[in-house]
């Protein structure tokens, strides 16, 4: 008994040397890792031990007027959270080939533990923050969050939107089945009868006179290399921002000059304990109300994943139109509704006024915030969220609707090559080849 008594004393001692030890050589700055997946909020005191400035951020206070309506933002990067995580478990099995990209989709659902629910997921993940960030952004736009000093928060808001749309149109042609194949050919079509630089972009992004298979290897480079690392770094350049100007004051005041809220990394103790009746604590008042809405988040998504699975069409043929395009993206929705009853150039016109939003931040400096005071910004966003949800809800009601009858004879003049046959990919771990998918037959 007694060795025992003294072998735990031993212990004790021993973590709390250890500990001390990694007090006193852990620099504070780490702390940012913490603050960059929403952990905390305030900011970093250096010149306290690593414990020390972690309790003194938990004491952050976020503004009195920041409730659950300021969720969008933390739900946008929780849905892309969950995107990184479930790509990189696809990417283990997927192979990107034409030869080979269909059936290792049909392994992955079929063959890979719970393989159809992560790839689910990331369909519908795909889904809902592209929903998820155009709420958050007429939030901002709403709240007038777009005024000096937030003007490059904005900018950069609208560029990590464009990157989640490159995501997402990469992305789509990955499964290599009918319904992407030609989605991706028909907007392809429409990207290369754009006037000046439509052919270019079309040419550089199908690496091919049709798409094939150096398109589906360039979409995957892009999916999987350049748009993480582009969208990374806007990211830490988003969150730095907010953190830096603090949450955009209610729309019945002006633009603040500062906050009793921001506080400062330099603040003494006593000082903090003043402003104790300002504000809503960050801990554990909001990070409670995050906890909430992240769990919600996560329920809804799991459900539509298992409640309603992506269909999956036949393997890719560049030989064989299918009757009907069903699309498992939003924005594939408003893609094809404008390409179909407005013509390539209302597709063009449309990202026109999307990119126009950049310029808001340029001619609406005043320090009016009421919608009311702001008709023409009003007036702008309203015309591009109205617009996108009529084009959205337009190209749903397409599903059996065929390609277009001018693209089925360019097709049908252009296809002068073989299909590629689509090989059988053997099981993983299985004892023999034994084929995932029947080889499609080419119809001549």
């Amino acid at each position: 008994m007694n060795r025992m008594t003294e072998l735990w004393a031993t212990v004790r001692i021993w973590i709390r040397q250890t500990w001390g030890d990694t007090k006193a050589s852990t620099d504070s700055g780490l702390l940012g890792s913490l603050r960059f997946f929403g952990f905390l909020y305030g900011p970093i005191d250096r010149s306290l031990p690593v414990n020390e400035a972690f309790r003194k951020m938990l004491r952050y206070r976020v503004a009195p007027h920041v409730g659950w309506r300021h969720a969008l933002g933390g739900v946008t990067y929780l849905l892309f959270l969950v995107l990184i995580v479930t790509g990189v478990l696809l990417a283990l099995y997927y192979r990107p080939s034409a030869q080979e990209a269909y059936p290792s989709i049909q392994h992955i659902v079929s063959n890979v533990s719970f393989g159809w629910l992560i790839r689910d997921v990331h369909v519908w993940a795909a889904n809902l923050i592209v929903i998820a960030m155009l709420a958050h952004m007429a939030q901002v736009l709403y709240d007038a969050a777009y005024k000096p000093p937030r003007e490059t928060n904005w900018l950069v808001g609208l560029l990590l939107l464009f990157v989640v749309l490159a995501f997402g149109a990469t992305g789509y042609l990955l499964p290599w089945d009918q319904w992407a194949y030609w989605t991706v050919t028909e907007v392809m079509t429409a990207v290369g009868r754009f006037p000046v630089l439509g052919g270019f972009a079309a040419a550089a992004l199908m690496g091919d006179e049709i798409v094939s298979g150096a398109t589906l290897s360039r979409f995957f480079s892009l999916h999987v290399v350049v748009l993480p690392w582009l969208s990374l770094a806007l990211l830490l350049y988003h969150f730095t921002l907010v953190r830096r100007r603090g949450i955009a004051p209610p729309i019945d005041e002006g633009l603040e000059q500062d906050a009793p809220w921001r506080l400062s990394a330099k603040m003494s103790t006593k000082e903090i304990e003043l402003l104790d009746q300002v504000g809503t604590p960050f801990f554990p008042n909001h990070i409670l109300r995050t906890l909430i809405v992240s769990t919600f988040t996560l329920a809804v998504l799991v459900s539509l994943a298992a409640l309603y699975p992506r269909p999956i069409a036949e393997a890719a043929n560049a030989y064989v139109l299918p009757d009907g395009l069903v699309s498992t993206w939003v924005p594939v929705d408003v893609s094809l509704a404008l390409i179909r009853f407005i013509g390539p150039w209302g597709f063009a016109l449309f990202w026109v006024l999307g990119a126009s939003l950049v310029l808001i931040p340029l001619f609406d400096r005043g320090p009016e915030r009421r919608p009311s005071k702001r008709p023409a910004v009003m007036i702008l966003g309203a015309t591009f969220f109205v617009g996108y949800a009529v084009a959205w809800i337009v190209g749903q009601s397409m599903d059996s609707v065929p390609t277009s009858a001018g693209l089925r004879e360019e097709v049908l003049e252009e296809r002068a090559l073989p299909a590629p046959p689509v090989q059988s990919m053997p099981r993983v771990g299985a004892s023999g080849a034994e084929p995932v998918a029947p080889e499609p037959e080419a119809d001549p």
